[in-house]
This record gives C-alpha cells, structure tokens and sequence, in this order.
C-alpha cells in the first residue's frame, strides 16, 4: 500500500506499473485542467431583490438540475400523448377564443408576427394560425416541428424587435423571472405586446419555479414596457390575463 507523503522510486518499480502510473499520473492532469477550464453552470442570482409578491421555489442545485426537472414534464410519454390527442381540439378552440378577443381589443392583427413562450406541442400557435395570425411559431426546451422550435426561455435566439406580439401561459415555469421578461422585451418591437396569463389565486403545478401573488412584481420586471390591461379568465388553471406594450 503507498501511504500519502510516501515518495514512489520509479526506477524500483516493476517495469509493468510503470506505464500505468504514466497514465494514471496523465489522466488526473488532464481532469484538473478541464476543471479549470469548464466551471460548472450555476444559478443565477438577480441583480436586485425580487419583490415580496415573487417567490423562487428552492431546490435547484444548479440550472442544469432546473432543466433536468422541466424536461421531466416536457417529456413525459402519457403528457405528450394527452397533449397532442385527447387535449389538442380543446386547447385550441380555447387559445382561439382568447386570440380572437386580442384581435378585437386591438392587441393583435392577421398581419402580426407572434411568439409563443414555452409553447410545449404548440396548442396555441396552430390557433393562432387558425385565427388568421400566420406568422406565428413557438419555443420549447423539446421541440414540435412545424410549429414549435427548440429554445429557451431565459435566453431566446431571436434577434432584437422581431415580434409583434409574444403570448405565454408558463411564467410560473420560469426560475429567472428577470431575464424571462428581459428577453421577451429585448425580442418584442417597439410598441409589441406581451400578453400573459398566469394564476394568482393559488399556487402552480409541482413543476413551476416560482410563486406569484400579485401583478406587482410583473409592472417592476417590465422595464420599457407599460401594463395596458387585467383581467380575470379561466385559462387552464391560470386565473388572470396581463397585457403590457413596450413602449
């Protein structure tokens, strides 16, 4: 047995260990120096406090964790199953109701270039493009081809200004709140309109990454935008509609 602080005599050595310290002694240099050069990815901290009316739920060791939870959702078999077959004609006859109501509020026209924010199989894309608003697409951790592409929330791949409108239903899945509506603003054209629903009266599904109480912390999120409108709605579970237009 070699104890710690015992020195090793190469030359003493039988001539058939010497090749496997060599590589022994290669492969730990090479992992210390990937350790240095690939630091883990950790959560992020906001910049200031979040408001008394947010809550992140705890229990993410690290972002990573935190999408390993959601894909645990967007993954599951009998889910996806039930979203695209029994809930599909639903969901979207429900989505063009809203949709339609938008158009008629003058938030959203056939001529609009619309987001969806974690669209999952895309319910409301395919009633946006019933409505007449063709020019639409969603994102997903998990894509849906045609109508949802991958992507992430917190770090969308669109230019800046590029949509006309951007609806969610998934803020409550968000576990950076901040950079959630910071890349919905970035992404939305002067004067676009972001359109979410989420619930105040009681908590989310076990999936979601944060409690909301109130519109409040919503109006102290959107930085260049303005709230337009609430109201109450029955969306899934989801109890209010907040409408802000960036300014």
């Amino acid at each position: 047995m070699i104890h710690a602080g015992m020195k090793i005599d190469l030359q003493k050595l039988p001539f058939a260990l010497k090749p496997f310290l060599l590589s022994l002694f290669l492969s730990l240099s090479f992992l210390a120096f990937l350790s240095f050069q690939t630091p883990p990815h950790s959560l992020h901290k906001p910049a200031v406090s979040l408001p008394p009316d947010l809550r992140i739920r705890p229990g993410y060791s690290s972002y990573d964790a935190y999408i390993n939870r959601q894909l645990n959702k967007t993954l599951n078999p009998k889910l996806r199953k039930i979203w695209t077959t029994r809930d599909w004609d639903r969901k979207v006859r429900v989505f063009s109701e809203f949709f339609d109501n938008l158009k008629l509020r003058g938030f959203l026209s056939n001529d609009s270039k619309a987001l969806c924010v974690g669209a999952r199989v895309g319910q409301e894309v395919a009633a946006l493009k019933r409505v007449g608003v063709n020019d639409s697409i969603g994102i997903d951790l998990v894509p849906y081809p045609p109508l949802v592409i991958k992507g992430d929330f917190h770090r969308q791949s669109f230019d800046d200004r590029s949509f006309d409108l951007e609806f969610s239903n998934v803020f409550d899945h968000a576990l950076y709140p901040w950079k959630f509506v910071g890349e919905i603003e970035r992404t939305l054209k002067p004067g676009g309109i972001c359109v979410l629903h989420v619930s105040l009266s009681r908590r989310a599904d076990k999936y979601s990454a944060n409690d909301l109480y109130s519109v409040d912390p919503l109006k102290e999120l959107f930085k260049v935008s303005e709230l337009v409108e609430v109201r109450r709605i029955d969306g899934f579970g989801l109890d209010t509609e907040v409408v802000f237009r960036k300014k």
